[in-house]
Formats: structure tokens, sequence, C-alpha cells
């Protein structure tokens, strides 16, 4: 087993050294011509367009991770008895780069991602990758590809580290090798129209996930698992899920694969409700920030369970003044209204709320570099010289 994904010391004998050990070797790559990534950055399209590098690394049970590498984005060669493709073994994680106002490029938050790719891989019986090579691939990908992060409000560069299992076995058991690939996607804004109020269908059939099971990592087999209800949703004139949880049906746990806020109105005072924290409710590093935001900004709020009439009679009372999704992809996104089999709950008056989008823009100007970071919570992984 490899290093322990908080440790940043000397590796043991055999296994992955520490970051600022470790050693990339550099495969020859052939970029595309500045006019061709011009033409993707000027209006890029989430996760459909990839830059010109990739990392990877692989893991062996003598070995630990070792093999670190940047080259070509390309294809994997992948046998049909690859271990993943049958037994779901696969984690994987989502972060951005942020061009800053004098062009350099930042991260937000990365260790936490590091964090939880480590976790995420040791529910499903994987080896934690050690959060000093996972920040150490993050930087040596940014530096082959800065050029292609982009500028502009709503643009950055989605990093989408991945691990999967490749023993060459149809067997049930965890893998004995594992493949550690980190690629990165152009981006613009997640949702059509932009900053727009959703409307989202609250699920009653189907859940996401089980208290003890996989819900808190980001396993591939939650989200293959929900698409259904995604589709059946987008069928209903919705843009997302509202998953209730898996015992009653009732307490509200996430929007799709996004954390949940409600604004409530209590005692004159705007009050900030989420959800707590569960093992069917994935931890997002987008909901604690903006837990914390909150919080500097004066505002009380309250971890605790939301039953589905809470938020939907006091959206009728005026009560539930706002609401709004989170996570890396969106930021922040306005819900205008929810939906279920009794028909259509406006909150607020159907538009994104200014509780809402003063806690987004002081998300954006952190991550973009338009605002002091007193936390710590910008990285700089590359500065134009």
């Amino acid at each position: 087993m490899s290093v322990p994904p908080a440790s940043l010391g000397d590796a043991p004998p055999g296994e992955t050294p520490p970051g600022d050990a470790l050693e990339f070797q550099r495969l020859p790559v052939t970029p595309r011509p500045p006019s061709q990534r011009d033409a993707v950055l000027a209006a890029p399209v989430f996760g459909r367009t990839f830059t010109d590098h990739m990392v990877t690394a692989r893991y062996t049970e003598e070995a630990g991770w070792h093999g670190f590498t940047v080259g070509p984005f390309q294809d994997l060669p992948l046998s049909p008895a690859t271990s993943a493709l049958h037994y779901g073994q696969a984690v994987f994680e989502g972060l951005k780069a942020y061009r800053q106002p004098d062009g350099s490029v930042a991260l937000f938050r990365p260790e936490l991602n590091a964090a939880r790719f480590a976790a995420s891989a040791a529910r499903i019986a994987m080896p934690p990758l050690p959060r000093a090579a996972f920040l150490a691939s993050l930087g040596a990908l940014l530096e082959a590809d800065h050029a292609w992060v982009p500028d502009g409000a709503d643009r950055t560069l989605y990093l989408r580290p991945l691990m999967i299992a490749t023993d060459r076995a149809v067997v049930a058991a965890a893998s004995g090798t594992y493949l550690f690939v980190l690629f990165a996607s152009p981006a613009g804004a997640y949702f059509d129209g932009g900053i727009r109020a959703l409307r989202v269908w609250v699920e009653r059939d189907q859940v996401r996930a089980a208290r003890g099971g996989t819900g808190a990592a980001k396993f591939a087999g939650n989200y293959g698992a929900g698409l259904l209800a995604q589709k059946l949703a987008r069928e209903r004139g919705c843009d997302q899920v509202v998953w209730l949880d898996p015992e009653r049906r009732r307490f509200v746990e996430e929007l799709g694969a996004m954390n949940l806020f409600l604004v409530a109105r209590e005692e004159g005072r705007d009050v900030l409700l989420t959800p707590p924290l569960s093992d069917s409710l994935l931890a997002g590093v987008t909901r604690g920030s903006v837990i914390d935001l909150a919080r500097d900004a004066g505002m009380t709020v309250r971890e605790a369970p939301i039953a589905i009439e809470r938020w939907r009679d006091g959206a009728r009372d005026g009560d539930i003044r706002e609401a709004f999704a989170c996570g890396t992809a969106v930021a922040v996104a306005p819900i205008g209204s929810i939906r279920d089999a009794t028909g259509d709950t406006v909150i607020g008056d159907g538009r994104p709320g200014p509780v809402t989008l003063a806690i987004r823009q002081r998300l954006l100007d952190l991550q973009f570099g338009r605002a002091d970071d007193p936390r710590g919570w910008r990285h700089t992984v590359w500065k134009a010289t």
C-alpha cells in the first residue's frame, strides 16, 4: 500500500516518494497549432474538448505508485478483461484551474480534492494516491498545458483525475494493479444560457445512495446509477434531480451531482440551510467553501435534515426565499422552482436571488484572483516569466 494521503514525508522503500521528489518522464508531444487552441478557447464546451497532455502513473503491489509520465493526451489501450470494466473499481475527482489577473494560473483548495480522491479510492479497496503525488501531478500537467487555461468570466480549465483497476482478469476481487490518469478540458458555463434559475424534479422512486454505501465517495458507479433519473427529469422539463434520503424518501440530500442550499427567513434574518454530511452524501469542496464564506459574511448556517415538505411549503409561504446548488462544475447555480407529481412550486420570484448571487460572486472573485485570499485557498501553480 502507498503512503497515506496526508503524508508529505519521505516514502518508505518501495513506495511513492513525496511530490517534490517525484520525477516525471516527459514523452514527446506535438501540440496543436495556437490557432486551433484559440478556436477552442473562444467557445469552450464543458467536457468535450481536451488539452494536448495528460499525466499517467501505475500501481503494483510490489512497487507502489510509480512511472509518473507527462505525455500526449490519447486513448488508453485496455483489454476486454480489464477489471474496472467488470467490477467497477473506478474513482475520479474534479477541480479547476483559474486564470488570474496577472496571467498566472491558480487552483482552488486542491489539497481537499487530493484527500477526497484518496478517501474515495480506499472506500473501493483501491490504493490511495499520496496527496503530494496528486498535487505534483496537477503542477506537471499545468506546466505543460498552461496555455489552455482560458481567459474570461466562467471560463476555466477543468481537471479530471481518474483511477481505474487494470488487472487483466475477470475475477470478482480487488485488483492488484491500477492506473492513474490526469487530463484536462477547457470549460465554459456548465448550463446553457449562463446564469439562470433551474427547474428541478423531486425524485421519489429512485435513490442516489444508501446508508453504508458509496455515496460519500466519487465512485463512478454512483453517477451511472443516477443517469436514468436525470434522463426522466429532463423529459419532464427539468434541469436536475433532487435526491431524497434512501429510507423515508423525505429528506433532501443532493441535487444531481451537486450539494444543495436553501435561504430561509428567520426572525428577520437570512439563514442558510443545507443537509448534513453523511455516508450517502458527498462532501463537496465548494459546499464547504460556501459555508465558510457565508459565515464570514455574518450569516447563520445550519447543517440539519431538510424535509421536502419544508422546502415546498416554505417556498409557498415565503419562508424559503431562495435555493441554489453548488459544485466544482457549476460554482453556484440558482434554483427557481421545484416540480413533482403535484405540480410546480416557485421559489421566491423564480429568478436568481440576491443571497445566491452574492455568495456566487464572492466565490468566483476568490477563485479568479479578484479578491484577497485570507484563508490561503488559492494555490498558484504557474507564473508567466
